[in-house]
């Protein structure tokens, strides 16, 4: 086992230049790193350098790289690797770890530093020097996370998908809980820990309480035990001024509120705290009652905007939706403005849908939000032929955009739950003052159906299609996935954040059978982030077509490709080895959403010796 002094750790605050500490690069998650050595002159040159094997089919985790060491999670472990070569330097072994990585803490006086990660309900603190669980934190190491937060329902679900954030000493974390039914479940407050000792400074309550405010939004008893309403996605922490974005979804049922009437805070909603207390500072919600899913959970990024012709602090959220909201980050008002919209009205039985839902003035929806019959998919004619017989034979209809589900006939959404944007969030290059993002075009559809409890009789409604009796109907042939709109199917596009306007949007990805039939630059179903470089450079991955891919960031130009193990449904880093080397890192593990195989593979990326 190899041991790393506190005092290496700490005392080289440079290190933050050349390793990737957290998940966004910074607290505040812009995704930048200042490393120059990959350029766009050089990118082409990329090779692999090294792969580790031990993720899991559909892991998404991003890695961090702290003083010389990389730190991963996978299914049942957590390692630390040499990050030049992918070899283990040891691992950490538990169930149930969550997919999406882990967080670093710098430790304190006498504490070494500790890396917090949650195994099934556990919160987890490993010392980095032992690779054991820390002692002092909580119960020898471990927290129980699911107390406090249970309500009257002893079993109710709870899980975390997503690493913690860390301000100073505190360690700060959302939850998985309960989405569809039965409505009832564990809340999702989001709490904030002691780093030293795993005691429990303070909770917000995401479903406000009984004299709390935002509880007159919850009429009658409709809080109680209402679940959703969490942050199963990431948190972004701006140090300086003390704040802490979290970006919450949907309160439960996804699909059916007529138990819940009102706008429901904090669903939808991205709330400012003071991180030391986890008091409101201020919030916006995105979407009133949701009735389609639209969970907020790509990280706030923090970032620099121009508003009435001067820099401000501002924070950036993509949303299902495919819009851009963009607020100033100290009192969270639009930068460029934001509407109430009026929405068409549900017809579902007992349902008290929202009139109207927010739209940001600028940027203009990243994705597609509107569809008429002439959007169908003609470019092959088989293809053509099967999207037809689908809109037809299933009767779809569509109102614009936040089209409520119906009892008759199928209501058709743009876009989908999947997006327009998701988790995977925004990137961001300071020096051309643009945020990068990927998007997918897909639609969904489906109806509501009546359901009658056995026990009771009481009668509910229920989002069911026929494409095979899920709720999801994708608005694809499902044999292969292609979507039935005509293409761009997935895209990543750059946002000026000094104007609002969009600077430039190129195809995302290929559909392989499509380009052997002469059909180019159609896009592909994405999940994943991005990330930019002081030279010049977004990398993605995320494209279906289990490629990762290098854009110049002031065209869009594509400048390198490489086929990967299986598809990068993760946001990838990129750190300067102690061999002077930059790496390019991603994990290569497939994903559940539309069929793409699974992989277990990490793989690095850097230059040729010859060619640094």
């Amino acid at each position: 086992m190899r041991l790393f002094p506190v005092i290496f750790l700490i005392a080289l605050p440079g290190l933050a230049q050349t390793d990737w500490p957290v998940y966004g690069h910074d607290p505040g998650g812009m995704r930048h790193s200042p490393l120059t050595q990959i350029t766009p002159a050089n990118v082409a040159k990329l090779e692999r350098a090294w792969t580790f094997h031990g993720g899991r089919p559909g892991s998404q985790v991003t890695p961090v790289v702290i003083g010389g060491v990389m730190y991963v999670t996978a299914p049942d472990a957590v390692h630390a690797l040499e990050p030049e070569t992918g070899r283990e330097l040891w691992k950490y072994a538990a169930p149930g770890i969550t997919r999406r990585g882990l967080a670093y803490w710098p430790g304190a006086t006498g504490l070494h530093p500790r890396l917090f990660v949650s195994s099934n309900t556990d919160l987890l603190a490993i010392d980095t020097t032992t690779g054991k669980l820390a002692p002092g934190f909580g119960n020898e190491g471990k927290i129980d996370m699911k107390k406090g937060v249970l309500g009257d329902l002893a079993d109710a679900r709870f899980a975390m998908q997503s690493p913690p954030a860390i301000f100073k000493d505190i360690v700060i974390t959302g939850s998985n809980n309960n989405e569809p039914a039965p409505s009832q479940g564990a809340y999702g407050d989001v709490r904030g820990w002691d780093a030293k000792t795993g005691k429990l400074l303070w909770t917000f309550h995401t479903v406000p309480r009984p004299g709390e405010p935002g509880n007159e939004t919850w009429p009658g008893d409709s809080w109680k035990n209402r679940s959703g309403v969490n942050n199963w996605g990431f948190m972004t922490i701006d140090v300086e001024r003390g704040l802490i974005f979290v970006p919450l979804g949907c309160p439960t049922i996804d699909f059916y509120g007529a138990d819940r009437p009102g706008s429901g805070l904090y669903g939808n909603s991205l709330v400012a705290l003071e991180a030391a207390t986890g008091k409101v500072k201020w919030f916006q919600q995105l979407v009133h009652h949701d009735l389609w899913d639209y969970d907020l959970a790509a990280p706030p990024a923090l970032i620099e905007a121009t508003m009435n012709g001067k820099k401000v602090p501002a924070v950036a959220q993509i949303s299902k939706m495919g819009m851009l909201f963009v607020f100033e980050r100290t009192t969270g008002q639009p930068i460029w403005g934001m509407e109430e919209r009026k929405v068409p009205v549900s017809k579902v039985p007992r349902e008290k849908s929202a009139p109207t839902q927010p739209f940001p003035l600028k940027p203009e929806p990243l994705s597609k939000m509107t569809f008429t019959p002439a959007d169908l998919y003609n470019v092959t004619p088989e293809h053509a032929a099967f999207c037809k017989a689908l809109w037809e034979n299933e009767h779809m209809f569509t109102e614009g955009p936040y089209t409520p589900m119906s009892v008759e006939g199928n209501a058709f959404t743009y876009p989908s739950t999947l997006g327009g944007g998701n988790w995977s969030g925004v990137s961001y290059d300071p020096r051309l003052g643009y945020v990068f993002t990927n998007i997918m075009n897909l639609a969904q559809w489906g109806h509501m159906e009546e359901r009658k409890d056995p026990k009771t009789g009481e009668v509910t409604w229920a989002r069911t299609s026929s494409a095979g009796g899920t709720a999801y109907g994708r608005f694809w042939d499902p044999s292969n996935h292609i979507p039935c709109q005509n293409p761009p199917f997935g895209e990543l596009v750059a946002v000026d954040m000094k104007t609002g306007n969009i600077a430039w949007r190129t195809p995302l990805g290929t559909v392989e059978s499509l380009e052997a039939k002469g059909v180019h630059n159609t896009g592909s179903l994405n999940l994943g982030g991005s990330i930019t470089t002081a030279a010049g450079l977004v990398f993605i991955g995320a494209a279906n077509d289990a490629k990762f891919r290098a854009f110049d960031s002031k065209t869009g130009k594509e400048l390198w490709a490489a086929k990967i193990d299986a598809v990068g449904q993760a946001t990838p880093i990129t750190y300067q080895g102690k061999d002077g080397r930059q790496y390019v890192v991603i994990m290569a593990a497939g994903g559940p959403f539309w069929g793409s195989p699974g992989g277990d593979a990490l793989v690095a990326f850097a230059l040729p010796e010859a060619a640094k």
